[in-house]
Parts: C-alpha cells; structure tokens; sequence
C-alpha cells in the first residue's frame, strides 16, 4: 500500500491538473504541424517499404505532441538535438520536408548531401543538431550546446531529447552532473515511449518515474502527458524559462506512444495490437486537437479536411523530389570528413 500511494503522488501537478487552453491560431498551428509529421512519417514508410530507403528508418508516428509543443514554446536562438528518430523534429524546426525526404533516399539535395540517411541529419540554420545513432550520444552534446550558450551568455537553451532506454545510458549522468554544477541552460527531454527497442519500461527501468532522474544532482523534473500539445507546451514554456534565468537545468518526462515498432524491421511483438488500438483510440495527439477544435467550432470537418489535403500534397511533392534527385557523385565520399 505504502508503495501505491507513493507511486500516485508522484504525478506531478503538471501531469494532473488541466492544461491550458490554446488560441485558435495555436490549435490550428499544432494541428498543422503534427499532421504534417504524421503523413510525412507515414509516406516514409511507404518508401521504404519500397526500397527507396535504405538503412535504418525509426518512425515517429504518435509522438507528434511532443516536439510540436516544445517547438511552440522555444525562442529564436533555441537549439535542439536528438537521436536517430528525428524527422519529426526536423519539421517541426520548419525544415524543408523536400530536404528531409531527399536525405532520406540518399539522394544530392538532402540535408546531410545523401551521406547521412535517416539518422544523421543536420540544420545550423534551424538549429538542428542532429539526429545521433548512438543512444544517448546526443545528451551530451546537447548539454555540451549548453555550455556553450552559458559561456557566450547569448540567452539561448539547448533542447536534448532522448528516450526511456536511452535514460540508463551512463553518459546521461555524467551530462546530468555537470549540467546541474555549472547551472547550464539545458532542458533534458526524455521521450518516454513506453518501449527500449523491444522491452517494456517495465523490465528495464528500476526508477519508472523519470522526471526524478535527476534528484540526486538536484535537477527539478516534471511528468508531462505527451500526447496532448497543451500539457507539452505550458510544461515547455516553464522548463525553458527556468534554464533561460539561469537556475540551471530541467528534466521534462513526455509520457508518450509510439505506434509503430522500434524501427521499420521491428515487427512489434512484444505488445498487443488492442494496446496499440487503444492509444490510437482514447489519445492521439492530433485527434484530440481536431476533435477540441470540431467540439469547440474553431474549424469546420472540411476545414480540417482541407488542412489534410495541403499537408499530403507537401509531402508527395517531398517524395516526388526525392525520387527524382540525382545520388551524389562518388567524390563526396571524400569531402566533409574530419581526419
């Protein structure tokens, strides 16, 4: 019983009170750019499932509220880096999707010139930096980012996002540490998807909540629902504000589902489809907007169905520009390579 009832009050107040509520133009805006991941994702299933893309493809189909609250809530200057799922950052940073896509099938015209592939993308003029391949790699470099906006005192917070298995990574720690000793302004944003590749957080994690990862450096944490944009950007805007004043960093916990496997070689059976069906059903994150939005009169079905449309005609015109862009020449093997 004692367990339980510790268990219940660790939700945080973030996590349990009611979010709150976006203007239209905000509901509108989340709408647009979680729609737009999706279909991206879904099409970029398709591809590969065609043998237009090559590698590894991770897929962020049901996390869209994530990165999009976050994004409603950072400043210019912000920057963000992630791991090897990280399409749906890219575009939420308002990336070209036709560079995204390009990159995707290796082709001249993406984002890393064809030699990074799904994994390995990069924007210095979005701020992006990265897509990493090695889990929790991108944790310290993004408190390294940190650093870096301390050290020039330019004002800006550096957004590392990672998941719940990559959280057991030692490295981690160390970037916790020192983030919290040197009072960098980083936001350590943990991707809670429910599933480390193939194994439950259940079997993998001895601490479930992980916005209190960082209790023995001092860093404060909130739970947040992942699947709703509102709850992921109030927690955003106090996160982000509390690394800009200087207190140091924050722990944001983005209690989230993805619906597909790991990457597209997993098959996923290690849970049921009538779990994965019942996320689709009780908490899409761009339902719950349409649904808000249809409940609330600020948009019309054939306004929303138009928002579908525009956003499925963007990302065929992505795919149709990366099928179409040449491979880059043999001799880019040689270049931007660090020896």
């Amino acid at each position: 019983m004692a367990i339980a009832a510790r268990a219940k009050t660790a939700k945080s107040t973030a996590e349990s009170a009611a979010p709150p509520a976006l203007t239209k133009e905000q509901e509108l805006l989340a709408y647009r750019e979680m729609l737009l991941i999706r279909r991206f994702e879904e099409k970029a299933g398709q591809l590969y499932g065609m043998g237009l893309i090559g590698g590894f493809c991770h897929l962020y189909i049901g996390q869209e509220a994530v990165v999009v609250g976050m994004q409603m809530a950072m400043k210019p200057g912000d920057q963000m880096i992630t791991g090897y799922r990280d399409h749906g950052h890219m575009l939420a940073c308002g990336i070209d999707p036709k560079g995204v896509m390009a990159e995707l099938t290796g082709r001249k015209g993406g984002l890393s010139k064809g030699k990074g592939g799904s994994m390995h993308m990069f924007s210095k003029d979005k701020n992006f930096y990265g897509g990493h391949g090695i889990v929790g790699a991108q944790v310290s470099l993004g408190t390294g980012l940190g650093f870096a906006n301390a050290y020039r005192k330019n004002g800006a917070v550096s957004m590392a996002y990672f998941g719940d298995g990559a959280a057991n990574q030692g490295q981690v720690y160390e970037s916790f540490n020192i983030a919290e000793l040197w009072k960098l302004p980083v936001v350590f944003v943990i991707e809670n998807n429910r599933y480390a590749m193939g194994t439950a957080v259940t079997r993998a994690s001895a601490q479930q909540d992980f916005s209190k990862r960082g209790v023995s450096f001092n860093i404060p944490g909130a739970q947040v629902d992942g699947m709703d944009v509102r709850a992921v950007k109030a927690a955003a805007e106090k996160a982000l504000a509390w690394a800009r004043e200087g207190k140091g960093p924050f722990i944001l916990e983005m209690q989230t589902y993805r619906y597909r496997g790991h990457s597209m070689s997993d098959p996923a059976k290690y849970r049921t489809k009538e779990e994965v069906q019942k996320m689709r059903e009780e908490h899409d994150p761009i339902e719950q907007v349409g649904a808000r939005m249809l409940r609330e009169k600020r948009a019309s079905e054939d306004e929303l169905k138009a928002l579908d449309q525009k956003a499925r005609a963007i990302v065929n015109e992505a795919a149709e520009f990366a099928s179409h862009d040449p491979e880059p020449d043999v001799s880019e093997l040689w270049t931007d390579i660090l020896a």
